[in-house]
């Protein structure tokens, strides 16, 4: 699926920003980069420097002199900018753009960035299928052009490997619920002998209080077993020796 997704990089300024995008592109599994017209010559000894161990990606970039020859290859075409622009073109939110990956099986996508200091021209703009902006803080929303390229990689690596990010249910081992009430039980006693339930009119509340309390944690076996050492410990008495 991963192959459905390519990164279009439009008159890039740095070769720094280059190097990390590349960087980014294969932190997340992806490899195809195509490079518009970038300011400094190319290949770039600084973008091969913030490549670190992605040199192999850069290796790989195809360089265009116009942004239509780098749009062939994709079907679609979703523009990033940091403001909306004023044009006739259908703007689209982070999660519409992960919901149409879903919708659209066969479909190859260029996602498409602009310079750092401009971002896109209209013209540019004007080959894309949508404007997608990434939501920031409206005192200051510029984005570094590795850091929301990072941002979209991680949002469709996300969902392509979305069983990462579940909880790990099978190594979570929590006690039984007679388990846990051996140890309420072992509590309750050993307040009672320390007439804890005072006024004994709020015993009953008192008792909910510490259901409550104890029934909603989850502990594992070895937990369970720790805090009932510490209750233990805790009702000895202290014994002094000269």
């Amino acid at each position: 699926m991963k192959n459905k997704f390519g990164f279009i990089l439009v008159k890039p300024q740095l070769g720094e920003n280059i190097g990390a995008c590349a960087r980014s592109l294969k932190n997340f599994g992806f490899s195809k980069l195509h490079i518009v017209s970038p300011k400094q010559s190319w290949s770039n000894n600084k973008a091969k420097a913030t490549s670190v161990g992605a040199y192999d990606i850069l290796k790989k970039a195809k360089i265009y002199n116009s942004t239509y020859d780098a749009i062939n290859d994709f079907n679609v075409v979703i523009s990033l900018s940091a403001r909306k622009r004023d044009i006739n073109k259908r703007h689209i939110s982070i999660n519409h753009f992960l919901k149409m990956i879903k919708s659209k099986n066969n479909t190859r996508f260029g996602l498409m960035f602009g310079p750092e200091a401009s971002g896109l021209s209209n013209d540019d703009l004007s080959l894309s299928n949508f404007v997608l902006q990434i939501p920031t803080s409206k005192k200051f929303k510029s984005l570094n052009l590795s850091h929301s390229l990072t941002l979209i990689c991680y949002e469709i690596f996300k969902l392509i490997n979305f069983k990462k990010f579940e909880k790990d249910k099978k190594s979570l081992k929590i006690s039984s619920k007679k388990k846990i009430s051996s140890l309420v039980l072992h509590l309750k006693k050993l307040l009672e002998k320390k007439s804890f339930f005072v006024p004994t009119e709020k015993k009953h509340s008192m008792l909910m209080n510490i259901n409550n309390l104890i029934y909603r944690l989850e502990p594992n076996d070895k937990e369970l077993r720790i805090l009932a050492s510490i209750i233990s410990s805790l009702s000895k008495k202290n014994i002094n020796h000269n």
